[in-house]
């Protein structure tokens, strides 16, 4: 079967369209028809090695954490999937990936793919499903009728989290660029501001919030601000850095690390067919792409959630 790997840690020109083996599903695998993968920010940092110690894995290695596709063949021990059942998962980060014709995956990982968009597209939302509900739900621990202050909230991650705190019955408060406020506002939200300026203070945006989710690389003094945005007694959720807590206010603060949950992929499915999830695709390119698409990434010319296609 054709599947995209690297050798050896590096830039994008590591990455080889080449042929390999076809897996076989052990206990508890599931053998997977890939349709499609998506690039994630995380695939690049595995690839350049910069997770190494963090995250070890076995190399050559097959990139793409995300994964749509149809049921193949089934391991030992599964229950309640047969051969043809279309699919979505987070695959293991330290496994083989899904850029790839088929790929092994975890049954508890697996969750049906959503009926009401193309099975590719799908390939779009794990990942960042999983994030923006654990980070919704897990670390702001949103409630209905709570305050929320989302900045870059028009981000793969971001734009689910919207959706889910509006759904949840949050008073939302969007923070982006402008090319993103129609579609932010279509999402239901209470106000959409043009990002933050940190010196002017959350009164400048209707705050302090009760909850703050972070999704925007910024510096350490910068973080350290947006702790000021957080009400008394209230949460901040980041993941890109962890909002410094402030104690005597009891403001708490809490980072991600996303994992592979099918029944939470289930309920955010459930969602997308309920027409309360949209998920946004700006690009669908070819497997074959896919060094192409990390040079994109690392140039800062991949604008939005690209799906990658499986041969």
């Amino acid at each position: 079967m054709k599947a995209v790997r690297f050798h050896e840690f590096g830039s994008s020109k590591v990455l080889r369209y080449e042929d390999i083996e076809r897996p076989v599903p052990g206990a508890g695998q599931v053998l997977v028809r890939v349709a499609a993968t998506s690039f994630n920010p995380v695939d690049d940092h595995i690839r350049a090695g910069v997770m190494a110690e963090m995250l070890p894995i076995t190399l050559p290695y097959v990139p793409g954490i995300d994964l749509a596709g149809t049921v193949a063949d089934l391991g030992a021990g599964v229950t309640g999937l047969e051969v043809g059942d279309r699919v979505v998962a987070m695959l293991p980060l330290d496994s083989a990936g899904g850029a790839a014709e088929y790929v092994l995956a975890p049954a508890e990982s697996l969750a049906p793919a959503p009926r009401t968009i193309e099975l590719a597209d799908a390939a779009a939302l794990p990942l960042t499903g999983l994030a923006a509900w654990q980070t919704t739900f897990e670390l702001a621990e949103l409630k209905p009728g709570q305050t929320v202050l989302i900045n870059g909230a028009g981000g793969a991650v971001g734009s689910l989290v919207v959706q889910l705190a509006v759904d949840a019955g949050a008073h939302v408060t969007a923070v982006d660029a402008p090319q993103h406020a129609d579609r932010l506002r279509g999402y239901g939200v209470d106000r959409v501001v043009e990002p933050l300026d940190l010196a002017a203070g959350p009164a400048a945006v209707g705050g302090p919030f009760q909850a703050v989710v972070n999704h925007v690389r910024v510096s350490p003094e910068e973080l350290a601000q947006l702790t000021g945005y957080v009400a008394d007694g209230g949460v901040a959720a980041s993941t890109a850095g962890l909002v410094p807590e402030d104690p005597a206010r009891g403001v708490r603060s809490a980072s991600l690390w996303v994992r592979s949950d099918g029944a939470q992929l289930s309920r955010l499915v459930t969602k997308v067919d309920a027409g309360k999830l949209r998920i946004h695709v700006a690009a669908r390119r070819p497997v074959a792409e896919l060094a192409a698409v990390h040079e994109d990434a690392g140039a800062g010319r991949l604008l939005g959630k690209t799906v990658v296609l499986a041969p």
